[in-house]
């Protein structure tokens, strides 16, 4: 009788751990839904992230971190969002080297 106890226990501690790896493997993804096309200010923006369809999220969007912690979704294929990337790397660049002090380093977090 022992070893058919043994047997229900090793089959639940095995049923446990393939839930518990499957449910930690679910990553929930903060997406954007809908995009804006209206112009942000740079010195509003800290930083971004490029959201691509089909790995998560229906639309393809650019998220656009404020200074505040606000996110705005803002279409990839606006003419100045490119120059708004740019502006967001430049910016981080130079608070790296400042070790992020400064004003214009306000709300841009180290990576």
């Amino acid at each position: 009788m022992a070893p058919w106890g043994n047997a229900k226990l090793f089959f639940c501690i095995l049923l446990v751990t393939c839930y518990c790896a499957v449910t930690l493997a679910e990553v929930a993804v903060d997406c954007c839904y809908e995009v804006s096309d209206k112009e942000v200010e740079k010195r509003a923006v800290a930083d971004y992230r490029r959201q691509v369809e089909g790995q998560g999220c229906p639309i393809d969007a650019v998220i656009l971190l404020t200074r505040h912690e606000r996110k705005l979704c803002v279409s990839p294929n606006q003419p100045w969002i490119k120059g708004m990337m740019k502006h967001v790397d430049h910016l981080k660049k130079i608070c790296k080297q400042k070790n992020y002090k400064g004003i214009r380093c306000f709300g841009v977090k180290p990576v």
